[in-house]
């Protein structure tokens, strides 16, 4: 059998792998999988994860230099699931429940309807009921609502926005314990401003995320759940608006502190009054500055997303994303999303 060499990140235990044309080669194996913050798996690669899962690795392809790179799903305790429509990933759960794999859900959950800014999720309605569906089957705590980001234009004002999340909010506040939202940052990402440069949009400023943090605090007491903004520096602390950890070590040792490889994997110790003490920070270095998540290898890969979301940083273009995604689609048992 052939040897291949791949980068190898240290921040992972290597296992060595057999592929499925006979090669070997090393790979990473992390304990926790990010299925996904560059593209959506559970929407549109949810048999192709299954399936992958089922084999044991996956090719991912380092978006800097474009080599590949290797992961094993043998050291996998949790999967954190990222995604706009998770409904074709519900008909597989069943396989990770018997797999004895822990995993939640993080589920953006908009209203841009009427400005068709993610004109490729199915409608409002449909993504109401699917999270009703999957918090019923998994509970409050493992479906994490985000409303991400928050983006207004001269048409969309403020209080509009405000108005319609808080009505979304009265829909989901039996389904969820959290609330997570961010602002737009589209003058850090060129690929934003390409992406919407025919949209009138407005740039956050300090008075604006005050206000907006306000009323989402007041929002989010009446509901009585948590609240946090995600990879923001603004301190909405006053408000009761915390910094969120997506990939939450907290909100894993509520719901799994029965599996041993991941409480010591995060340095996690949980006593008789569920108190936890933390013995080491594994905060994941390889994000923002004022993301708070714990360290996660992420499977995904940009500009395969076919959301046509118009504030996407994940996508060069609307048309990349879409053809990436067709040559999937031609050879949907691929090692790598992107073929």
């Amino acid at each position: 059998m052939l040897y291949v060499k791949v980068e190898i990140m240290a921040n992972w235990e290597n296992k060595e792998i057999i592929l499925e044309n006979g090669e070997k080669t090393v790979a990473q194996a992390p304990v926790i999988i990010s299925a996904s913050r560059a593209t959506d798996i559970p929407a549109f690669f949810a048999k192709w994860f299954q399936r992958r899962f089922d084999i044991g690795y996956v090719k991912w392809t380092n978006p800097f230099n474009g080599k590949p790179i290797y992961v094993s799903f043998e050291n996998a305790r949790l999967i954190v699931f990222w995604s706009k429509n998770p409904k074709p990933m519900i008909e597989h759960l069943d396989y990770f429940d018997k797999k004895e794999v822990n995993y939640y859900f993080q589920y953006t959950l908009n209203d841009y309807e009427i400005e068709r800014f993610e004109a490729g999720v199915p409608s409002k309605k449909e993504r109401i009921e699917t999270f009703k569906e999957l918090s019923s089957r998994l509970g409050k705590d493992r479906v994490v609502w985000r409303f991400d980001p928050l983006l207004i234009t001269r048409d969309l004002s403020p209080d509009v926005l405000l108005k319609r999340l808080k009505i979304l909010g009265d829909e989901l506040v039996k389904y969820t314990n959290k609330l997570v939202f961010s602002f737009a940052d589209i003058g850090s990402y060129r690929k934003v401003q390409n992406n919407l440069r025919e949209i009138p949009y407005i740039e956050f400023n300090e008075a604006i995320m005050l206000y907006m943090g306000e009323q989402i605090g007041k929002m989010a007491k009446e509901w009585g759940i948590e609240v946090g903004t995600c990879s923001e520096k603004i301190d909405l602390n006053k408000f009761g608006i915390v910094h969120n950890k997506c990939i939450d070590d907290e909100l894993i040792a509520r719901n799994f502190s029965d599996d041993v490889k991941l409480m010591d994997f995060l340095g996690l110790e949980i006593d008789i009054f569920g108190q936890i003490t933390h013995k080491k920070n594994i905060k994941d270095k390889g994000q923002r500055e004022d993301c708070g998540c714990v360290i996660a290898k992420d499977i995904g890969q940009y500009n395969t997303c076919i959301h046509r979301c118009v504030y996407c940083y994940a996508n060069t273009s609307k048309e990349t994303a879409f053809k990436n995604y067709q040559k999937y689609r031609l050879n949907p048992n691929c090692e790598g999303i992107l073929v």
